[in-house]
């Protein structure tokens, strides 16, 4: 396997299947290269394992377990392992049977607590009722070592903790009925509150996957998703109130110690684990847990400092400082960092000359950066009370480091806590005259910010504006860095979130402000609707002006309707002025038309030339449930309707259905409910009023109707076409309702007057 993928679990399978079909000789190396790059996968050892025994090679055998038992609590494992003891000493009689058992209780006080240790426990028992007794005293001591083992296994949650309960009624009611009745009752609530810690506990176990190899964090789901599994077991078995052996921590350590057989690579969880046994009280554990961490993981710093850090808080100083020389190593290879705490370690617990003199040696190796000066001064200066040396350390450094625009600010941060505005002047001087141009944005921003806060009037004005004579090669602009603007007076007149204008204001400069720079410029429409163009990277914010304001996202102007508002005076209901632009062979694509088109202004197209008749001819056309849809829409104000109401409208509602018809074979049809007006779909009476001289009155039309539409259903009655729909009375109310109890409305009940053009109104 190739250094660069030792970690692919697919070849490590491949190359495990491949073993099992060499001999041991052949077979034991590929073992050792699995188990190299995986000492926690209790599957490769146990097939490792499986092939030793399998040529009785009981010297290799014994060889391995020592090497994987105690860092595998895997059941399987420890299975194969009894199995093997239990061969070697069967044929040592009453002694091999001595350590046979004693085999046993070392397995149990290892993997007994394990959810799948059931099995175990059965065997163990089954083994204990093997041995032979040959007088009474050996049967009392038999039947008590059972009896042990059963009271032990029915309050350790597994997932055969029933039938190990069953297996101890009927042990105990075996020996005696009497005795029975006493222990029973003494373990029954021992074993309820195993058995509800089981079925909780099976809740988090199942998540985990027990075949995973364990290799380094990486950004796959499975692998996170494994992490939050173990995660929660471990919080459930701290956190659980029920936990049977509430007097130790056994289980904790447990899942800890299974855990780590998967995550191996992971440095929370052993750092997690170790600040968990220090906590406890367990010093001493944690240590032996941070060693076997830092044995997984030679190259984590993070667990060097905190093993450190436990070292050191429990007094073990020379230890703790090996850790820190550790993290120096080779020099090629020491960090800062590691210079940096190892002075204050030495600061800490070895005094000021300790610290002093390592700050000497670290200055001159390679790997030393600024960041050694500044931390070093600023320890003798706030822990030493000692502004001189500190002075001096930023002094040496500034020979070294003046190159680096951060050190330059350090240095000026430390000067202002002295007071010393004549140095600090002199320190941005010498910095802005060495540092190149687009260096050394942030040093004058720190000038004039400094200026503004601690100067007099002409020294901010003089600094700002040498400020934009500098900088102004660095921004496209150029030249139009140098004209001032009003962000630049609401930046010298600002304090921290305090502001001299609202923030409406300052958005507005700040667009003015970009579009003084691009009047010269061409820009591109897409980048203007998405607003990229509104942030020019290579441009400097004024100092003290938020950045946010400069980075608004500007909407696509060439998209944009314009309103007139002259349209509030059309009727309420103008939705249905789509209907303005007629398309007669399709009234469908003329509504979908003008609602999709955005520019097309129908009411304007209506106003402008559409004639009356036109519009009625639109309407004789229209199929019913189109027209109850166009009357029950709200009325809206502006150019085009709003999708999301219209959409929201059609979801809402339930429009009425009618059968497929030939509207030239029948006049009209039985409908649920009345036909909308043309003062319903047009919105308002107003539009197409009735003619005062008209010599049709209402009532004799609706006479005329209701003849006609008697003559009709009698027509209809002997064709199979002519089936009525339901009336709803509710429906037909709530419509009549919503349409606010229209005079105009005539009482007709039929769609089909809508489709043949018999409408409530006069359009002509």
């Amino acid at each position: 396997m190739a250094a660069v993928d030792k970690y692919n679990v697919e070849s490590a399978e491949i190359l495990a299947n491949s073993a099992l079909h060499l001999p041991i000789t052949q077979a034991a190396p590929i073992y050792e290269q699995l188990l190299t790059i995986f000492p926690t996968a209790a599957k490769y050892w146990r097939q490792y394992v499986e092939a030793q025994m399998g040529v009785n090679n009981d010297d290799a055998t014994k060889q391995i377990f020592s090497r994987c038992l105690l860092n595998c609590l895997h059941v399987p494992l420890w299975r194969c392992y009894i199995r093997f003891i239990r061969k070697v000493n069967d044929r040592k009689g009453v002694e091999g049977q001595e350590e046979t058992r004693k085999a046993f209780d070392f397995m149990l006080s290892y993997v007994g607590a394990d959810i799948a240790s059931g099995p175990i426990w059965m065997e163990y028992i089954a083994f204990l009722k093997s041995m032979p007794a040959v007088n009474t005293q050996e049967e009392t001591q038999r039947m008590t070592a059972v009896r042990k083992a059963y009271q032990k296994a029915i309050v350790t949650p597994t997932h055969h903790i029933e039938q190990l309960w069953r297996d101890y009624e009927n042990f105990e009611n075996s020996v005696s009925r009497q005795l029975a009745k006493g222990l029973l009752s003494e373990y029954q609530p021992k074993y309820n509150s195993a058995r509800a810690v089981y079925r909780e506990l099976k809740k988090y176990v199942d998540e985990i996957d027990w075949n995973m190899l364990a290799v380094p964090p990486t950004d796959s789901c499975k692998d996170q998703m494994q992490w939050v599994a173990w995660k929660r077991l471990l919080a459930f078995e701290k956190g659980n109130p029920q936990r049977i052996d509430s007097a130790s921590n056994k289980r904790i350590i447990f899942s800890y110690e299974q855990c780590l057989m998967y995550l191996y690579h992971y440095p929370d969880i052993w750092y997690d684990y170790a600040t968990w046994q220090a906590k406890s009280g367990s010093m001493d554990a944690a240590v032996k847990v941070f060693q076997r961490a830092l044995k997984a993981l030679p190259e984590s710093e993070m667990l060097k400092y905190a093993y450190a850090e436990l070292e050191e808080s429990r007094g073990a100083l020379q230890s703790a400082k090996k850790l820190y020389e550790s993290l120096l190593g080779d020099a090629a290879e020491t960090t800062a960092l590691a210079h940096i705490q190892f002075i204050r370690f030495l600061r800490r617990n070895e005094g000021v000359e300790a610290a002093r003199k390592y700050f000497l040696d670290a200055r001159k190796s390679p790997s030393c950066t600024y960041h050694v000066y500044v931390a070093y001064a600023l320890m003798a200066f706030c822990l030493d009370k000692d502004p001189k040396v500190a002075h001096n350390v930023f002094e040496a450094g500034l020979k070294q480091f003046m190159h680096e625009p951060v050190y330059i600010l350090e240095y000026a941060d430390f000067l202002s806590c002295l007071n010393d505005d004549r140095n600090i002047r002199a320190l941005f001087e010498r910095a802005l005259s060495s540092l190149p141009q687009e260096e050394s944005i942030e040093i004058w921003k720190r000038f004039t910010q400094f200026e503004k806060t601690y100067g007099d009037l002409a020294s901010m004005l003089k600094v700002e504006q040498r400020r934009k004579e500098a900088l102004s090669g660095t921004i496209e602009e150029g030249a139009s860095a140098l004209e001032t603007s009003l962000l630049d007076l609401i930046s010298r007149y600002s304090f921290k979130d305090l502001w001299p204008c609202s923030s409406k204001d300052l958005d507005h400069l700040s667009r003015q402000e970009w579009l003084s720079k691009n009047i010269g410029k061409k820009v591109d429409k897409s980048a203007l609707s998405n607003g990229s163009a509104m942030t020019d990277k290579s441009t400097s914010a004024p100092s003290g002006v938020p950045t946010a304001s400069l980075k608004v996202l500007r909407p696509d102007t060439s998209q944009m309707v314009i309103y007139d508002p002259r349209q509030h005076h059309v009727p309420s209901n103008t939705t249905t002025a789509i209907l303005a632009a007629p398309n007669l062979s399709n009234p469908m694509a003329t509504v979908v038309g003008a609602a999709s088109n955005p520019l097309s202004n129908p009411i304007v197209s209506m106003v402008d030339g559409v004639s009356s008749k036109a519009f009625d001819e639109v309407l004789k056309a229209t199929p019913p449930a189109l027209s109850a849809f166009l009357a029950g829409l709200p009325s809206i104000e502006g150019p085009a309707p709003n999708v999301d109401i219209v959409l929201s409208i059609c979801l809402q509602n339930d429009y009425p259905t009618v059968q497929t018809k030939k509207a030239t074979s029948l006049p009209s049809q039985r409908t649920a409910g009345p036909a909308p007006s043309t003062s319903d779909l047009s919105g308002s009476s107003k539009s197409h009023p009735i003619p005062s001289n008209s010599s049709f009155r209402p009532r004799d039309r609706q006479l005329g109707k209701r003849k006609d539409q008697d003559r009709q259903e009698e027509e209809e009655s002997t064709t199979v076409q002519s089936q009525p729909l339901q009336r709803d009375a509710f429906r037909i109310r709530q419509m009549q309702k919503a349409r606010g109890g229209s005079a105009s409305q005539t009482g007709s009940v039929s769609y089909g007057s809508a489709l043949s053009g018999d409408l409530s109104g006069s359009t002509c």
